[in-house]
């Protein structure tokens, strides 16, 4: 025992620190020493201001120590005093693992885990590189140009080595204006866009393929397959030409994204630099169309040189342009004719009932199956083929895949239809609605008419709710007090526009499903609408379709809508049909209607006895 005694004091812990101190050290604390100020000289508090205080990597408040330069040149300025695998001694240090920096001119743009690093140039960064040692995993970056390795950036991260400069780009595009002057009259006659791509189908695809000598294109995924056609494309032809809705990020610049994907980010999406945003005052959901560049070797995007059309019209009117809040919103005055052939009863008993104008916002209240998708595509149908001018977008949000293929297989190609279907996250849903509301409304910003169809609203509002950040304050059901604050900003972007153009939103609300929260939100949803249309169940059970209540159905300032002596007869009808239930009336309604081959007609027999 005694002899344990002694092995034990034979190895104190002062003697183990002490053999941990290096040159490398050594020389750090020699130029500490050279820094710090004699008894002589003034107090570096009156002679330079105090720097704000930063946050450590501990959580503690500290002063940042020094302001040398930004990115790769000068120490480091952010509170942090190393990276995240060792701190480097140099002035110059940082980057990852203690590596270097970029020198971009500025032109870097941030990285997950990137910072400048670098050691202070002060004599406490011995001690600081001592507190790392104890707890901290990694620096910290802070509000300037330097910071630590270990932290990741709340913005989303794009390597630099995978996006162009401004200047690289301002170079290509004369070198553009040049090709384009001596270009061939067959790479000007056939031109060909991303999304023309996009919305072939894959038989068509696969054939273009071969055509431009790429192998195994069966076995490459789709968007892989239109990236490496528009690439040989470019090479053969050297000019190219490509489309997409604008979505900024928080760095500043965007990208230009197809809706045939559903604005998913994918390798065919488009780059777009901060200084063509800003030059010609680019909105995120405008539609942009120009000269596009294949990726180089170290680059993963597409890259636009220059804006052709935004929105199909000259992008030096963008100034122009009165922002959408700006607008001054009206009751619709102006009606979309449903009624389309004498055996589509269900759309002429909408527009007896709940007559839709431009700048409609309507909500069909539905049971679970009491067919509200099949109502919403007839009514698609409908528009189209009435109005071949407005622009419809379906969205259908947290929906079967195979509902989505039905939608666009049984509507118009003309029709947009982008979908989120019930395997995305939440997440998903909220951006691809988000996308349309934005690309509906800089439509509407030009006088164009739109119409938007969303399944469901009461879907999107989950998602949002699943989306927000928690205040605290929750209500019935386990829906938070502020969720349903942007799904309301979604539906009351609906109106028409005094001037021109108007925005029509036609969305589905549930009920009956059971939750206490679907309950909450039609209530919530309830008295924003204009129009109502509600399905019943009853009807369903005894297979009566359209299964609409007509006695609850209805449109606010119809009268703006109805020919005074059409709206005279339609109340004299509600009159008759007010004393039946629901399953008399719309049995007494579909056999009348079918004798006849218009609503003129029908409406002229009923005065008639």
């Amino acid at each position: 025992m005694a002899k344990a005694t002694t092995v034990v004091d034979e190895a104190p812990a002062p003697k183990r620190r002490a053999k941990k101190a290096t040159s490398k050290a050594s020389a750090d604390k020699a130029a500490s020493a050279e820094t710090k100020p004699t008894k002589s000289a003034p107090k570096a508090s009156e002679s330079t201001p105090k720097p704000a205080p930063t946050e450590s990597a501990s959580g503690k408040p500290e002063q940042a120590r020094s302001s040398g330069g930004e990115g790769g040149s000068g120490s480091a300025s952010g509170s942090s005093s190393g990276g995240s695998s060792g701190s480097s001694t140099s002035s110059g240090g940082g980057g990852q693992s203690g590596g270097s920096s970029g020198t971009n001119g500025g032109q870097n743009r941030p990285q997950d885990g990137q910072g400048g690093g670098g050691q202070p140039g002060d004599g406490q960064g011995k001690r600081r590189k001592r507190k790392k040692r104890k707890g901290s995993s990694g620096g910290q970056g802070g509000h300037s140009s330097g910071g630590g390795g270990g932290s990741q950036s709340h913005r989303t991260a794009y390597p630099d080595h995978v996006l162009p400069s401004d200047e690289e780009l301002e170079r290509e595009a004369a070198e553009l204006e040049r090709i384009a002057a001596k270009a061939s009259p067959e790479a000007l006659a056939d031109q060909i866009t991303i999304g023309e791509l996009q919305r072939m189908e894959l038989d068509e695809l696969l054939e273009f393929a071969g055509k431009e000598g790429i192998e195994d294109a069966k076995s490459i995924p789709r968007q892989d397959l239109v990236f490496k056609i528009l690439k040989a494309r470019a090479v053969r032809l050297g000019l190219m030409f490509g489309e997409g809705s604008l979505e900024v990020m928080q760095d500043g610049f965007g990208f230009l994204r197809s809706p045939d994907q559903s604005y998913l980010p994918g390798p065919d999406d488009i780059y777009v630099s901060p200084s063509q945003i800003r030059r010609f005052g680019l909105r995120r959901g405008m539609v942009v169309r120009g000269a596009i560049r294949p990726p180089k070797e170290s680059e993963r995007y597409f890259a636009l040189l220059r804006v052709d059309e935004v929105n199909g019209r000259d992008p030096g009117k963008i100034h122009e342009l009165v922002n959408f809040e700006d607008l001054t919103p009206l009751h619709p005055e102006e009606r979309f004719i449903l009624e389309t052939t004498p055996d589509e009863i269900e759309m002429r008993v909408v527009d007896l009932v709940a007559p839709i104008g431009k700048g409609q916002r309507a909500l069909i209240v539905a049971p679970p199956r009491t067919g509200k998708t099949v109502l919403l595509q007839k009514m698609t149908r409908a528009i189209t083929k009435n109005n071949p001018n407005v622009k419809i977008i379906v969205l259908l949000v947290d929906e079967r895949p195979e509902e989505v293929t039905d939608f666009k297989r049984h509507t118009d190609p003309s029709v947009e239809v982008v979908a989120s279907t019930f395997d995305e996250q939440s997440g998903r849903h909220v951006g691809v609605a988000e996308m349309v509301i934005e690309k509906a409304r800089r439509m509407v910003e030009y006088g164009e008419d739109v119409v938007i169809l969303l399944d469901s609203i009461t879907r999107l509002a989950r998602a949002y709710n699943a989306e927000m950040p928690h205040s605290g304050k929750i209500m019935t059901g386990g829906l938070d007090s502020n969720a349903l604050q942007r799904p309301k900003k979604f539906f009351g972007s609906a109106r028409a526009i005094e001037g021109g153009g108007s925005l029509t939103i036609i969305g589905t609300a549930l009920v009956d499903t059971g939750s206490k929260m679907d309950e909450v939100i039609f209530e919530e949803f309830k008295g924003t609408g204009n129009s109502e249309l509600h399905l019943d169940r009853r009807l369903v059970e005894k297979r009566i379709y359209p299964a609409i209540d007509v006695a609850a159905s209805g449109t606010r300032r119809e009268e703006l809508l109805m020919d005074p002596k059409e709206l005279e007869l339609v109340y004299r009808l509600r009159k008759v049909l007010s004393d039946m239930n629901v399953v008399e009336a719309m049995e007494l309604l579909k056999s009348r209607m079918k004798k006849v081959k218009t609503n003129a007609e029908f409406l002229i027999t009923m005065a008639m006895g």
